[in-house]
């Protein structure tokens, strides 16, 4: 995958409090992958990140690489045709890594989600 210089992604100032709410207002799922993976790890994410149009749920910026997190608000025929839009953008403009995992996942299989995650770090170092 051809990566762009990621220090230089657009960040959208318009969706800068969006995100704050996110962040204040974090799912179940998204705030169990945060404190029992993500927040202590070697790497560091950020949550609820303005890339472009859009916010990321987790992006390390050292890897280019952002998590997101669905629920079953996804499921929707337009919503995975907006989803799948979305990952187009961000891995063939700004050549980013995009994983996703569903909120149950997470709640059935942590330890799961981050040897996956483990598994593409190992793949972007």
């Amino acid at each position: 995958m051809k990566r762009i210089n990621i220090n230089y992604l657009p960040y959208n100032f318009a969706l800068k409090e969006k995100a704050r709410d996110l962040r204040k207002n974090s799912t179940a799922a998204e705030s169990k992958l945060w404190k029992e993976y993500l927040r202590s790890h070697k790497y560091k994410f950020t949550r609820q990140k303005p890339i472009d149009n859009f916010i990321v749920d987790f992006y390390c910026s050292e890897l280019g690489l952002v998590i997101e997190v669905a629920g079953t608000t996804h499921l929707a025929n337009q919503d995975i045709i907006n989803d799948n839009k979305r990952v187009n953008i961000l891995e063939k403009k700004y050549g980013l890594k995009v994983i996703r995992f569903w909120n149950d996942d997470i709640f059935n299989g942590i330890h799961i989600v981050g040897e996956i995650i483990g598994n593409e770090i190992k793949k972007l170092e």
